[in-house]
Order: structure tokens, then C-alpha cells, then sequence
């Protein structure tokens, strides 16, 4: 016989706001501390104030949640913790975007360099909000100029998209980031630079961006020296922040910097709150985290607005295989590999042209467009592949037209993946890449073809 449903169970009562709710702090291991008498007027995400003698307060939150105590981890350094010590319920309010954080960097709690608040709007945004529903999203809209000739043809990003950047250190992921930042059509772009140091933070706004690219620009920092929380907490409100520019009917570009420390972030978090480890020590909920957060990215449900995000993969020695970067894929619309030996040789944007896709281009190309890009493929794949023949002195002209082709315009190919297109109008990458491509004249000189690409000019 089934019992019947008798509804949930009754949640104890919560006390007002205005309330000093506290417990007392049992032990510690200087990065988690665990609190008695809180367990049942605790949630997950509360803040935590601990007062100490002679010095300034700790902050934490709540990661974990017992029947008899609170498992809470801080925001600092614990120095001059001590066991008693009385641990206070402290409400975080929820960031307020506004038009007035436009040009401003401000840290995970939305305040800016000085610690004062940034402008408030009238509205809260959610840290941690569902995406919109599947079955009424739109789908991608029309390709976007980029100010990249490579990304405005042969690996297209359309409105809506979201595409994965993956990078090993010191290959010019940065640089990347700030042309399209600067390049990509869009009314605001919102960027979040997650475990950056802080010299970087400074350079990334002034060179990368510069006075033009911050006016319709707020950026989101964590530095590399501040705790696991402050981290996971800025990729999250850089999210919330476009979605708010997205609800009221904007196209935004998000760009986050990078996924691969929100989940080394995570992982800290999870294990401080018992989560077991898995794989690289990152524990199960990791996967579903980071799909939690690229999926509030993408086209809008209701009204025009839509978010278009780029989000950045740390690949250690290049190895595509491994955790985050494996997790991350399934869940974009493409990626964007860098490459280390193209950027020692000098070129710029180091984009590995073999290993990156772009799962918009299909419907972004027309079908002279898609011949021209898979043309441009095939010639750099064969080149590629008999480049260490072609360095050892064993290729002779006439086996293979194929490879022939892809000998006479290498040169030119890979200077076209280093060209920008600032300015450029719509399908003029493409015109560029048809000319460079074309049969050569008998009678023309060799070089009188590269001389166009300079029309463009360099990022």
C-alpha cells in the first residue's frame, strides 16, 4: 500500500535579516572552517563573517551544510583564527548592473579598483540562473565581422555563437582576445578575467582594449591571488552581467578568460566540501558546472537581445585531451586551437587551422563561400602533411597537383590567417581569399599578388 503524498517537509524557520544570527567556529584548517549552531538556519552560498581580535574580519560561504554544523570556506588567509570565535550569517546582496558600469572594471562583489560600489541599476541579477528554455531559443543569427580575416571566413562566428579558445601559455591568447573585443560587432561586451595576475588585468585595458574598445566594455576581475571563491564568484557575475545587457534587447559579446581556472575553482570548492575526486582530482560535479555556465550563453528566447561568448581553455603542452578542455567542447559551437610552434615562427593570430572548427559555418557561408573555405583547408592539410618532405629536399613539383597548389600558396594562405579586417566591409575577406587563390597569371610577376593582403593590413 503507497503512502500517501503528505507535501514537502516543513523547513525551519529562517530568521529576519535584520537578525545576528551566528555560531560558534570548532575547527579550522586555515582554508575551511567548521561552524556549530548554524545547521539549521544555514543555506548553501550564505555569506560568513567571523570576527577576529585586532585584526579585520574574515568573509567566507557556505559550501556545505550538516544537521549539527556548517562546513564554511574563506575568502583569506585564516591568520588569528581562533576555536569559540563567534562566525555571523552575513547576507551578500546581489550585484545591480547598469549602463553606469560601462568602461568600468569591477571585482566579483561589482565594486570598482577603490572598493567603492559600482552605479547601481533597479534590478538584481541572479548569480546562478537557469539559461533560457531550449524549445523556445532562436536559433544562430547572420555571421559577424570580427575584424579577423581567418574568423570572417575560413572559421565564421555568428550571433548567438559560443565558441571555445584553446590556448597554452605565452601563444597570444590574449592578443586574440583583445582584436576581437575591439573587432566583433556587438553594443556591449562584457569580459571576465578569471585568476589573471594582476599586471596582466591593467595591460589586457589599456593596450588590448584602449580608451575606444572600454566604452562599451565592463570587465570582471579575479586575480590569480585571491581565493577559489572570489573566482568562481567573478565567471558567474560576468554572466549575469551580459545577461542583463541581453535581457533589455542588446547584442552582447562575452568574453571569459578562462574556463579553465572557473573549474580549478570549482574543484577547490567541491573538495572543501567533500566532494570525492575523479579525474585529475576534479570531482563529477565539474562537468555539469562549467555546462551550467556556457549554457546561459547563446541566442535569446525573448526579445532581440542575444549573447555571443568566447570563452578561453588553458591546454597544458597543447594536450587537447585533457579534463576541462575535454568537458568544454561538447558543450560550444566550435573551437579555436592556438598553436605554439605557429607562434614561435612569428604569425599571429598562431591559429591552427587543422584543428579548429567552427560548427556555424554551414549555415554562415553561401555555397561559393563554403567551396572557397574548403578549398583553403585541403591546400593548407596538404601542405602540412609533406612539410617535413618539403623541408628534407624530397619534393619534386609534378606528383601531385594537389600538393603543387598547396606549395605555390602557402606562402600567401599563411599570410592571410595573420591579416585583420578592421573597417572591412561584409564578404570582402572572402573576395581577398578567392584573389589569393586564383590560377596565377602567365605572365605576371610572382609577387604581384601578396601586395593585396596589405589592403587589409595586420592586427
Amino acid at each position: 500500500m503507497t503512502a500517501p503524498d503528505r507535501g514537502p517537509l516543513p523547513q525551519p524557520a529562517r530568521l529576519p535579516a535584520s537578525a545576528r544570527i551566528w555560531g560558534r567556529v570548532t575547527g579550522s584548517d586555515g582554508t575551511v572552517v567548521r561552524i556549530a549552531g548554524l545547521g539549521a538556519l544555514a543555506r548553501l552560498g550564505d555569506g560568513i563573517r567571523i570576527d577576529r581580535a585586532e585584526r579585520a574580519p574574515l568573509h567566507g560561504e557556505v559550501v556545505a551544510i550538516g544537521e549539527q554544523r556548517v562546513t564554511a570556506m574563506l575568502m583569506g588567509a585564516g591568520d588569528g583564527l581562533v576555536a569559540g570565535a563567534r562566525a555571523y550569517l552575513e547576507a551578500v546582496p546581489p550585484p545591480r548592473p547598469s549602463d553606469g558600469w560601462l568602461g568600468q572594471v569591477v571585482d566579483a562583489f561589482g565594486r570598482l579598483p577603490d572598493g567603492a560600489p559600482a552605479p547601481e541599476g533597479c534590478t538584481g541579477a541572479a548569480l546562478r540562473r537557469a539559461p533560457p528554455q531550449a524549445q523556445r531559443r532562436r536559433g544562430l543569427g547572420p555571421r559577424l565581422r570580427t575584424g579577423l580575416a581567418a574568423t570572417d571566413t575560413v572559421l565564421p562566428i555568428c550571433r548567438g555563437q559560443r565558441l571555445g579558445l584553446f590556448a597554452g601559455s605565452g601563444v597570444g591568447k590574449s592578443m586574440l582576445l583583445g582584436a576581437l573585443a575591439r573587432g566583433i560587432e556587438a553594443d556591449v561586451v562584457v569580459i571576465g578575467l578569471i585568476g589573471e595576475r594582476g599586471r596582466e588585468v591593467g595591460d589586457f585595458v589599456r593596450d588590448r582594449l584602449g580608451p575606444a574598445g572600454m566604452a562599451r566594455a565592463v570587465v570582471v576581475a579575479a586575480t590569480s591571488d585571491q581565493s577559489a571563491l572570489v573566482k568562481r564568484r567573478a565567471a558567474m557575475l560576468t554572466l549575469a552581467v551580459a545577461e542583463h545587457f541581453r535581457d533589455r534587447g542588446r547584442h552582447v559579446l562575452c568574453l571569459l578568460d578562462s574556463l579553465t581556472r572557473f573549474a580549478e575553482a570549482h574543484r577547490e570548492i567541491a573538495l572543501a566540501a567533500g566532494e570525492t575526486p575523479a579525474l585529475r582530482a576534479f570531482p563529477p560535479s565539474t562537468a555539469a558546472e562549467i555546462a551550467a555556465l556556457c549554457e546561459r550563453a547563446g541566442p535569446g528566447a525573448d526579445g532581440p537581445g542575444d549573447l555571443t561568448a568566447v570563452f578561453s581553455v588553458l591546454v597544458a603542452g597543447s594536450d587537447m585531451e585533457e579534463p576541462v578542455a575535454d568537458m568544454v567542447r561538447g558543450v560550444l559551437d566550435g573551437h579555436v586551437v592556438l598553436d605554439r610552434a605557429i607562434a614561435e615562427r612569428g604569425r599571429f593570430p598562431a591559429i591552427d587551422l587543422r584543428r579548429s572548427v567552427s560548427r556555424s559555418a554551414p549555415a554562415a557561408w553561401t555555397a561559393a563561400e563554403a567551396a572557397l573555405a574548403t578549398r583553403a583547408r585541403r591546400l593548407v592539410a596538404a601542405y602540412e602533411d609533406a612539410e617535413p618532405m618539403i623541408q628534407a629536399g624530397l619534393y619534386q613539383p609534378g606528383g601531385d597537383p594537389v600538393l603543387d597548389e598547396a606549395v605555390r600558396l602557402w606562402p600567401e594562405l599563411d599570410r592571410f590567417m595573420a591579416l585583420g579586417s578592421e573597417g572591412a566591409q561584409a564578404g570582402e575577406g572572402f573576395a581577398l581569399l578567392a584573389r589569393l587563390m586564383a590560377p596565377p597569371e602567365p605572365d605576371a610577376p610572382p609577387a604581384a599578388r601578396p601586395r593585396e593582403a596589405r589592403s587589409i593590413g595586420r592586427v
